[in-house]
């Protein structure tokens, strides 16, 4: 079974990514963004539980993400072929819980692949999706270099944990669609 995890800054196109990937590779799509959607709109224990924190402006935490995850995994985990984690996890406390929902279940990350692209390209995009996204956080040049700030602090830390695992790859995220498709499917074709 492959497990990917796919992290980068935003803008980076994780989700387009991610997308083809599932299709390609006959891979279950984890999003936390998803997942979260899922659970609040279905008034879910854990959906409540993560609004509450939500309705108050905090960040919901750790323990609950992780549940969720562990739901969804645990919902395919007799059909899937493999999993692609894309926005999870965003720290090395997260990633270090996600090795341990895995191997509660006899798995391991096989991959994480970081979308590397520059600052200013990104936030052209952002700045370009904001005006059909409907993302308030996708307008706002200030807003997205805080994103950035957020991603640099506390994503990027993720690369040393998995170098140490051997399990980091960086992908050009710059280029068409189909192109950095290319590269990310022969990274993952090769696990």
């Amino acid at each position: 079974m492959k497990i990917i995890v796919l992290f980068g800054k935003p803008g980076a196109g994780k989700g387009t990514q991610a997308a083809l990937l599932k299709e390609n590779f006959e891979l279950v799509h984890i999003s936390t963004g998803d997942v979260f959607r899922y659970h609040i709109a279905n008034n879910t224990e854990l959906g409540t539980l993560a609004k509450s924190y939500m309705d108050k402006g905090e960040l919901v935490p750790d323990t609950v993400t992780i549940d969720m995850l562990a739901s969804e995994v645990d919902r395919s985990i007799d059909s899937a072929k493999g999993y692609i984690f894309d926005g999870f996890p965003r720290t090395t406390a997260q990633a270090e819980a996600l090795d341990e929902l895995l191997a509660d279940k006899g798995l391991s990350v096989n991959a994480t692949i970081a979308l590397e692209a520059d600052e200013d390209e990104l936030t052209a995009r952002l700045l370009k999706r904001g005006k059909s996204s409907g993302r308030s956080d996708d307008t706002d040049e200030e807003k997205i270099r805080t994103r950035f700030a957020e991603y640099n602090a506390k994503t990027a830390p993720l690369i040393a944990y998995y170098k140490d695992q051997d399990k980091f790859h960086s992908v050009n995220g710059i280029g068409e669609i189909a192109s950095i498709n290319e590269r990310l499917s022969s990274i993952i074709s090769r696990l």
